[in-house]
């Protein structure tokens, strides 16, 4: 008799833990990963935004050049990600920097960043991979001190691909997160 208030009480909490375990954001904000909500970021894929000072090249320079590059939107509005991973590739990371630089520069502009992917998995985990990948594109431009009221998401998951067929080179232009002024 005591024992169905018990499993209740058990089956609630366990919903409750699974929940809260859904809703995780994954990443840190002092930049220890910039995405993987379910650990793939360990080892080479980590980037942290303090290391190796790859953004200071042009900090330092005091030209007007630097300040006239700031008043473009960057050239590279399209970034790549691995296979399954929504973290951002080094290779990327000072075309990010560039987006910073000009949505800094630029506080009345805005960017929506699509986030998407190639067509394996199921309709609702890429929709969910493509956000991931955009939030984590949206984390690491907040970190550089980007407002969060500039910038907007978007996933289409599969449903816009920009290479069609079924080979690695199609999949590798398709996992992507695309800024969009």
């Amino acid at each position: 008799m005591q024992l169905k208030p018990l499993a209740r009480s058990l089956a609630v909490a366990l919903s409750i833990v699974v929940i809260a375990g859904c809703s995780s954001t994954g990443g840190t904000q002092d930049g220890d990963s910039y995405g993987s909500q379910d650990g793939s970021s360990m080892g080479a894929g980590t980037s942290g935004a303090g290391t190796g000072g790859q953004y200071g090249s042009t900090t330092g320079s005091g030209s007007s050049a630097g300040q006239q590059a700031d008043s473009r939107i960057p050239e590279v509005r399209t970034i790549y990600f691995d296979y399954d991973r929504d973290t951002i590739k080094s290779e990327y990371e000072s075309a990010v920097m560039a987006h910073a630089r000009y949505l800094r520069a630029n506080p009345n502009a805005q960017v929506v960043l699509h986030g998407h992917t190639d067509e394996r998995g199921t309709r609702e985990y890429n929709m969910a991979l493509g956000e991931r990948r955009a939030r984590a594109v949206q984390r690491f431009l907040n970190i550089q001190g980007v407002s969060n009221s500039q910038m907007s998401v978007v996933s289409y998951g599969e449903e816009r691909p920009a290479a069609s067929g079924q080979t690695e080179s199609a999949y590798s232009q398709n996992r992507r997160v695309v800024f969009n002024y």
